[in-house]
This record gives structure tokens, sequence and C-alpha cells, in this order.
């Protein structure tokens, strides 16, 4: 993981949130049931929901401290077993408070079984100037396993006037498809030097799709572009069956609007599903 400020993790303290999730998702005869929901400390999933039938399962992840802090450690180990589909949000946006001298810590594990799929499409994250955090997040395949992931990171609250001045963000994300390496990708983002072009180029707002299965066809992907045309941050590109996308900016909502655009024309490709919006991201 790239280094931010210091290193900070030994100075979180027993007061901190040690919280951690885990999650398994089975198919049952066409049915996709939630047959493991444990957690520890402040993660949790209320129930199963089934807004597009049973094939799909939805579970919304709740955070009930409604922030992360400094010193805080978060751990969520999600499996999608054989033919299973399931899709995970969040209620709202996530944020993360500076750091007071400690890193918060967030780990992903994501798997996914054969024929089975995946959507990770947490809401917004926000970070506070000051944090200091690092999220990694690992994500493994089986030869025909779909996966749909999207994340949109806010630096600082615009809204409030606050810019990210201080602080650090250190990201590492690593794909496997039947065990081989497909993608792999680490960054910090720093305090203070957001305007490089080598970081977000002066924007506060970064979101990424990515996108694993049938390759789309050229003709989809030119419609992807075109349609995005007048948003010169915009930019889409595949190969080897990976699908990125990405959107700069200064707006939340913006970056929310460009994200569900794609998603919408990559899953019904992906998953042979229509795009069916979570009811949780409409409140």
């Amino acid at each position: 993981m790239p280094d931010c400020i210091a290193p900070t993790e030994a100075a979180a303290s027993h007061s901190a949130w040690q919280a951690s999730l885990a999650l398994r998702f089975a198919d049952d005869a066409g049915t996709t049931r939630l047959i493991d929901n444990t957690h520890v400390g402040p993660l949790r999933v209320q129930k199963a929901l089934y807004p597009e039938g049973g094939a799909v399962c939805h579970a919304i992840i709740v955070h009930p401290p409604g922030g992360v802090v400094g010193g805080d450690q978060l751990a969520i180990a999600v499996t999608v077993g054989e033919l299973a589909r399931a899709l995970l949000t969040t209620p709202g946006a996530a944020k993360w408070y500076k750091a007071n001298g400690k890193r918060s810590r967030q780990t992903v594990l994501l798997e996914v079984g054969q024929g089975g799929s995946l959507e990770w499409l947490p809401q917004e994250t926000i970070f506070f100037d000051q944090a200091d955090v690092a999220l990694e997040q690992t994500i493994h395949l089986a030869a025909d396993a779909r996966y749909i992931g999207c994340e949109i990171l806010c630096m600082g609250r615009r809204a409030s006037g606050e810019t990210f001045a201080t602080g650090c963000v250190a990201q590492r994300t690593q794909i496997r498809r039947d065990g081989k390496l497909i993608w792999w990708e680490q960054g910090a983002l720093l305090g203070g030097r957001l305007d490089s072009p080598l970081a977000l180029n002066g924007h506060t707002v970064c979101a990424t799709l990515i996108a694993i299965g049938a390759p789309l066809p050229a003709s989809l992907l030119d419609e992807l572009r075109a349609g995005m045309a007048a948003d010169t941050a915009f930019g889409i590109t595949q190969t080897r069956g990976v699908l990125v996308a990405r959107h700069l900016g200064d707006d939340s909502e913006a970056a929310r609007r460009t994200m569900l655009a794609v998603w919408r024309r990559v899953r019904p490709h992906l998953l042979e599903r229509a795009a069916v919006t979570p009811r949780i991201w409409q409140t």
C-alpha cells in the first residue's frame, strides 16, 4: 500500500471501532439466498431484498455510526456462490473524518463462483480534510463469473467550502480471474496536491466503474462514448475482458449520473438483466 504521511496504524487506540461483516450468497433452485450474515461491531445487513425477483439478491450494508473516525478498522468479506447473483450497496454516502493522528482502514474481499455475478455499488465516499485512510480491495472471480464495481470519491466537502488540504487516501485494488491477475491499481491522493495532472488535475471528485465478463461490442462502446461526448473528463476503455469507465469533476451528483448511465448500458449486456435502480438510491 502506498505510504501517505507517516505510518500511523500503531496510533490506533482501543477506543476505535473494530468492525467486520461476512456475507455468503448461494443459489437455491434459481433464487439467490443470503445464507450467512455474520457481523462484529457496527457493520451489518438488515435483510435480503428482491426488487427484481428471486434471481438477484440485493443487500444494503449499513454502518450505524454514520462515519469513520481516525483509527477505525473495517473489514468486509462477500462470497457469491456458483450461479448466485447479488447486488450490494449502501444507504448513503460514507464519511471518513479527520485522522486525529490515527489511520483508518477498510479492507474488502469479494469472491464470485462459477456462473455467479456480483455488483458492488456503494454510494459516494466523502473524505474530510485531514483524513488519513487506507483502502484495500481484493476480488477473486471464477473463470466465467461476472462483476461490476463502482466507486465515487469526493475529496473534501465542496458544499461546505472545505478542501482536502491535508491528509491522504491510499488505495490498492487487485482483481484475479481464474487465479490470474487481470487488474492491479494502487496510488495515494495527498491533501494539497490534487492539482497535479498525476492526481485529480484540480478536480475534487473522481469516479471509476469496472466491469468484467463478456466484452462489450465496439458498437456499444461507441454509443457510450457518444453519449458522454459533452463530458470532457470522461473516458472508457476495454482490454482483456476488463471494461473501465472514469470520470473527473467537482460534483458528486454529476459523477453519479455519469456512472449510472454507464451501468444502465453495461448491465443488460453483461448480466442479461435490465438495470433496476435500487430504491435506496432515490431516498
